[in-house]
């Protein structure tokens, strides 16, 4: 059986540890894991769809917030959702329970403060794990920690 190329890959993270960026971990009450770019808000999101593709996981869409407030009157500071997955992984959440579909596929949003400082954040795959009682998909949640700790890698300030 051959695997698709990002559960391939992500096998392969695993094998080789975690490569977490510096990032704040998951704050226990909202499981929101923050990550500082070295890069403006454009590159960012490049830098980020371009490691997604890569890596052969799917990417489903890319909305423009900020965009979205100004159509409806309202000023916010940049802010855009990028939504991506793999399905032969990700479905395997929702199989152990149905409600994980709230948060898969994998949501990362990428926004700027005021200062400029553009933060890349997502939800901690344990707090996901513990918010739906997922316990039978440990070495999946794990290897979908690794993947997004590598992905975000890829913009992470040092």
């Amino acid at each position: 059986m051959r695997l698709p190329l990002a559960l391939t890959m992500g096998l392969a993270l695993m094998m080789a540890g975690p490569a977490i960026p510096s990032a704040s971990r998951a704050d226990a009450g909202n499981g929101v894991v923050h990550v500082r770019s070295a890069y403006p808000m454009t590159e960012t999101i490049r830098r980020l769809k371009a490691d997604i593709a890569a890596k052969g996981i799917a990417f489903f869409a890319e909305i423009d917030q900020a965009k979205l407030a100004k159509a409806a009157g309202i000023d916010i500071r940049p802010s855009t959702l990028l939504i991506f997955g793999n399905p032969p992984l990700g479905t395997q959440f929702l199989s152990s329970n149905p409600d994980a579909g709230l948060d898969w596929p994998v949501r990362v949003l990428v926004h700027e403060n005021a200062e400029g400082v553009v933060s890349v954040v997502y939800s901690d795959f344990d707090w996901i794990a513990r918010r739906y009682k997922i316990t039978d998909r440990g070495a999946q949640f794990h290897m979908a920690s690794t993947v997004i700790g590598s992905i975000t890698s890829s913009i992470a300030a040092r």
